[in-house]
Parts: C-alpha cells; sequence; structure tokens
C-alpha cells in the first residue's frame, strides 16, 4: 500500500448520520469507496470493492462486526469503531480478525491518524483499550496452566501504548525502530492468544476457567 495515494475506506455502520459524519472527518487522505449498513451489506461491499481498510461498527444487524472480521479480516484491514469500551467485546474483536478497536468518543484528528496508521499496518487501539490488554495479560498470568509471560521490554511497550503514544514515540523513547515497536505489539498479541485460534481460551473466560 503506497503512502502516496488515498487509503480506500469502506465504512460500515446501521445509522446513515453517524457513517456521513465520519465520512466527513476522514479528510483528504481517505477516500470512501462504499458504505454498509449492516454485516451481510458489508462483507459484499468489501468483496466487491476490495477495500485498504473497512471502518466498522461492532454492533450492526446480521452479526455485526465480529461477523465481518470473520469473514474478511484476512484479504483487508478491519478497525472497530464502537461505542463499547468492554474487555470482551475487544478481545472477541481481534481475535475475529480486526487490526484496530477505537472508541465513537476519539476525536477526529486522533481517528484520522489511528485509521492512516491501521490501513498500513499498524495495530491500533484507544489508549484506555490498550490498558485492558495489559490487564487480561495480568490475569493470563495469574491463571494456571502454562502461559507465555510477556517480556520487559514487551511491559514497557504495552504501558507506552495504554498512555496514547505512538509507535514512533515509543520508539524515541525506547530507542529502538519504529518497525521494532509494531513487532512487539504483534508479538504481545499472540503472547495472549489474541488471534482466530484462541477458541479454547475464549471458552475458558466464557465458563470462567481461571
Amino acid at each position: 500500500m503506497s503512502d502516496l495515494r488515498a487509503v480506500r475506506v469502506v465504512l460500515a455502520d446501521d445509522h446513515p448520520i453517524w457513517r456521513s459524519g465520519v465520512r466527513a472527518d476522514l479528510g483528504s487522505n481517505f477516500h470512501v469507496v462504499g458504505e454498509a449498513a449492516d454485516a451481510p451489506e458489508a462483507i459484499a461491499v468489501i468483496e466487491r470493492t476490495s477495500p485498504d481498510l473497512v471502518v466498522c461498527d461492532l454492533r450492526m444487524p446480521g452479526g455485526g462486526g465480529i461477523a465481518v472480521a470473520k469473514a474478511c479480516g484476512e484479504r483487508t484491514r478491519i478497525v472497530m469503531l464502537t461505542v463499547s469500551e468492554a474487555e470482551r467485546d475487544l478481545l472477541d474483536a481481534v481475535a475475529a480478525g480486526a487490526v484496530g478497536y477505537l472508541v465513537k468518543s476519539t476525536p477526529p484528528e486522533e481517528l484520522r491518524t489511528g485509521l492512516w496508521r491501521a490501513a498500513h499496518g499498524e495495530p491500533v487501539f484507544s489508549p484506555a483499550l490498550a490498558s485492558l490488554v495489559l490487564g487480561e495479560f495480568r490475569r493470563m498470568a495469574q491463571a494456571s496452566g502454562p502461559v507465555q509471560v510477556l517480556s520487559a521490554r514487551e511491559r514497557e511497550v504495552l504501558q507506552y501504548v495504554a498512555r496514547g503514544h505512538t509507535y514512533r514515540e515509543i520508539g524515541e523513547a525506547l530507542f529502538i525502530a519504529e518497525k521494532t515497536v509494531e513487532n512487539h505489539v504483534r508479538n504481545i498479541l499472540g503472547k495472549l492468544h489474541l488471534n482466530r485460534r484462541q477458541e479454547l481460551v475464549r471458552y475458558a473466560l466464557d465458563h470462567g476457567i481461571e
């Protein structure tokens, strides 16, 4: 994906007024190539337009953003834009294939920055939600059974993410490359089993097996 062209976006939300607001907030670096009001329509639009990025509401008719991420997460980058700040929703979205999870109260400039980063390969989360990821690690670290422990550097990176720093800022603070920061975040998500193959972990969480 070239940095020199606008990011091609599909907007999926069951509220037309909200889609209009997001479209207006995106600015010239983004080009909306399709819109949808429910999950099946979103999947069809994505298949037809092959966007760089999908900005998707978590809760829509037809299975919501989770259904969209499961169906299309391997062919495009999907960011949930939602009112929910629940840890369960965040973990389910990432497990389904989303690369980002932002709340709808995110200011326009931060939204544009986050979506641009997501379109170019970075996992993005609202700062408060990064804190939830850190909390999930702590919960898993206390659980019975083998758990991959985060390294000191990985914990440090995640704490910076939770404070709202960009990958570039984190790299400068820790004297490491921006790409190295991104790799640390991917490793963290992997150690938390936040991927498509985490069904056993989800079963344990859903059934209170700690």
